[in-house]
């Protein structure tokens, strides 16, 4: 009997039938735009179907959720944020950090029908073919079903797949008392000095050959060792020397500068409200920076930020500031700053 179809039904009140011809060709439910990255080149995002969302968000809160997930495992958890990855590195000294290459796209469907099929979580073949074709997207109709970036089922299906992975990293650079946290694709790893991380990369790739789903790829132009004495980087924040996690100068200058202008009434609502977002972001990470603000430019100007909201139509109209990829999308964990 179906453990999934019953979920469905309840979440959505459709029939079973009504679930199976969506499920039937769901993989091809997506509309998929490429947006530039930071540092060149772009990436695909492939949005689902409003129907298909729901199916995933459903199997996701009701199913993926209760699946083990890797402490070492920093993105989409409740309760952690890219500040808690960088936290867990801030007191140790040089930092290693990798990248896997096309991670969403590497993770495929059979990664998840072994992941099944060896921890008993389904004895239905029906369900192993009904969750496929709801988490994962099909690029053309003869393609492979990969995760989809976009689909709100992929970061934390990414994760649990990843368990076995990061558990094996994780014990296995622990003996040279080494940290390990992983925030999507981004690996990092530090000691406290640089001779405890001489073994990592050696682990790192034999681990990647022996575990066979998901079947991963290093980003060989993305491998940075950073010392204490150079400026060091975890998911886009800076570590001090004094053991803390920081927003960065450069960063910081944006803000002040943005906030400049908004003073000024020169941002338009977009900016507003990209502005607004950092603000909040900042706040999380260094709540004594925003205080300073606050006392520069007053608490109410930065209360009427909080208020900001972007019209139903999308808008132009020029801005005063620029705001590049390193602001508006502070916690892409693609990007280093």
């Amino acid at each position: 009997m179906s453990k999934l179809l019953p979920l469905l039904v309840a979440g959505t009140g459709l029939s079973e039938p009504d679930i199976i011809r969506i499920v039937s060709n769901a993989p091809l439910r997506y509309k998929s735009y490429r947006i530039p990255k930071r540092r060149g080149g772009n990436r695909t995002i492939s949005q689902p179907a409003r129907e298909l969302k729901v199916l995933q968000r459903i199997l996701t809160e009701e199913f993926l959720s209760k699946l083990p997930v890797h402490q070492s495992a920093t993105a989409y958890r409740a309760g952690t944020s890219i500040k808690h990855n960088a936290l867990a590195h801030a007191l140790n000294g040089p930092i290693l950090k990798f990248d896997f290459a096309n991670f969403f796209p590497s993770i495929g469907a059979r990664d998840w029908t072994v992941y099944c099929e060896r921890e008993g979580l389904m004895l239905e073949a029906r369900d192993i073919w009904i969750s496929s074709n709801i988490f994962f997207h099909r690029w053309s109709r003869q393609g492979r079903l990969s995760l989809a970036i976009g689909a709100p089922s992929s970061p934390c299906l990414s994760n649990v797949l990843m368990n076995e992975f990061d558990e094996k990293i994780a014990n296995a650079v622990a003996s040279d008392q080494v940290t390990y946290t992983r925030y999507a694709d981004d690996l990092a790893f530090s000691a406290k000095r640089t001779g405890y991380l001489n073994q990592v990369e050696k682990i790192l790739r034999r681990t990647i050959k022996e575990i066979k789903f998901p079947n991963l790829t290093l980003n060989e132009s993305k491998t940075i060792l950073a010392t204490k004495k150079y400026k060091r980087f975890v998911t886009g924040l800076t570590l001090t020397n004094d053991g803390k996690v920081s927003l960065g100068r450069e960063r910081k200058r944006k803000i002040r500068a943005a906030l400049k202008h908004y003073a000024d009434d020169r941002l338009n609502i977009h900016e507003q409200a990209k502005l607004a977002g950092l603000i909040s972001f900042a706040h999380d990470v260094e709540r004594d920076f925003v205080l300073r603000m606050e006392r520069t430019y007053g608490s109410e100007l930065l209360q009427a930020l909080k208020l900001v909201r972007l019209p139903s139509t999308r808008g132009g109209g020029g801005g005063g500031v620029e705001f590049d990829s390193d602001v508006s999308d502070a916690s892409d964990p693609d990007d280093d700053f």
